[in-house]
């Protein structure tokens, strides 16, 4: 059975929100719940492998403490700019 544009959005908010590390749950839920329903299906699948990675990754490369890897780092730079305002 496949899944429909508004469960694999409601999945994705889900796993936003429920990382392991509350600062990650925090910037990604802000982020999935300001942008996902609007991301073309790319983005989506983008932002889909992004929540594969590790929490201590992620929160290095949203902090600017390393270098993300060249697939993610647009994203991960509007995900940062979410809480820069």
């Amino acid at each position: 059975m496949s899944e429909t544009p508004e469960s694999r959005i409601k999945r994705l908010k889900m796993r936003s929100m429920r990382r392991g590390i509350k600062e990650m749950d925090i910037i990604l839920s802000a982020y999935a719940d300001d942008h996902l329903s609007d991301m073309p299906e790319a983005q989506i699948t983008l932002y889909d492998a992004l929540l594969e990675e590790n929490d201590q990754d992620l929160y290095s490369w949203v902090t600017g403490q390393t270098t993300p890897p060249e697939r993610f780092a647009a994203m991960l730079s509007q995900i940062a700019k979410t809480f820069q305002n």
